[in-house]
C-alpha cells in the first residue's frame, strides 16, 4: 500500500481529482482492467484491501466485484514517476471482465501468463483420477518417481544443448520445466516461491 507521504505526493489537481489506476495480476502479470480513483476511492481501497473505484457512470464509489463477488484483492500499489497514475497489483477472485474473461483486454496476454495458467492446471491435477491424465498419474506415482523424471529431463536437456539441436533443446527444456512444476506442486511449492528466492539472492 502507499504510505501517507506517497499518498500526499499524488497530483490530484493535474488529473481533475480522478487518477487512472491500471490493475495487473500480481502473479501472472496480466493486465486486468483500467479504472479511476478519487481520494475517497483510494482510501477505501486501503481500508478494505479490495480495489475500489470512482464510477464515472454511476457517480459513486464502486468496489470491483460488489455484485458478482469477483473482487480484486490488493497486493501492492505504486504511483508512477509523475504522481498522476497508479499501478495496482492484485489477485482476482474470478473473472475480472463482465464478459467472463480474465481481463478486460483479452485476448492480449503476456507469455508469463500462460506459465501461471499451466501451474494452476497442474496443481488441479493433484486430486484427479490417476487414469484421467499423465499429470495425475505422476502425482500418484510419488515424489521419488517425479524427481527421477526431473533428473532424466535435465540430462536430456543438457545433451540437446551439447549437440546444438535447437528444436530438441526446446522440446527437452519444455519437458524439464513441466516436470519441475509438477515436482514443486508435489512439495507444496510454486514458482512464486522460487522467484522470490531468486529475487532475495539478487538483492544480496
Amino acid at each position: 500500500m502507499l504510505t501517507s507521504e506517497q499518498q500526499a505526493a499524488l497530483d490530484w489537481q493535474k488529473t481533475d481529482n480522478l487518477i487512472p489506476a491500471v490493475i495487473q495480476h500480481a502473479v501472472s502479470g496480466e493486465v486486468l482492467m483500467l479504472g479511476y480513483m478519487n481520494q475517497e476511492a483510494l482510501a477505501v481501497t486501503h481500508q478494505s484491501g479490495n480495489v475500489t473505484f470512482w464510477s464515472r457512470c454511476k457517480q459513486r464509489l464502486w468496489m470491483k466485484g460488489e455484485s458478482s463477488g469477483n473482487v480484486l484483492t490488493v497486493k501492492q500499489i505504486t504511483a508512477d514517476c509523475d504522481q498522476d497514475s497508479l499501478l495496482i497489483l492484485a489477485l482476482p477472485h474470478g473473472p475480472t471482465c463482465h464478459t467472463g474473461t480474465s481481463s478486460c483486454f483479452s485476448p492480449a496476454a503476456p507469455d508469463w501468463q500462460f506459465l501461471w495458467q499451466l501451474e494452476q492446471l497442474l496443481a488441479s491435477r493433484k486430486s484427479a483420477d490417476p487414469s484421467s491424465s499423465y499429470t495425475a498419474s505422476l502425482y500418484a506415482s510419488g515424489t521419488k518417481r517425479i524427481a527421477q523424471k526431473v533428473g532424466e529431463e535435465g540430462v536430456e536437456t543438457a545433451l540437446a544443448a551439447t549437440v546444438h539441436d535447437r528444436d530438441e533443446l526446446t522440446n527437452e527444456a519444455s519437458d524439464l520445466l513441466y516436470h519441475l512444476i509438477v515436482l514443486l506442486q508435489d512439495q507444496d511449492l510454486d514458482l512464486s516461491a522460487i522467484i522470490n528466492n531468486l529475487r532475495q539472492r539478487h538483492q544480496a
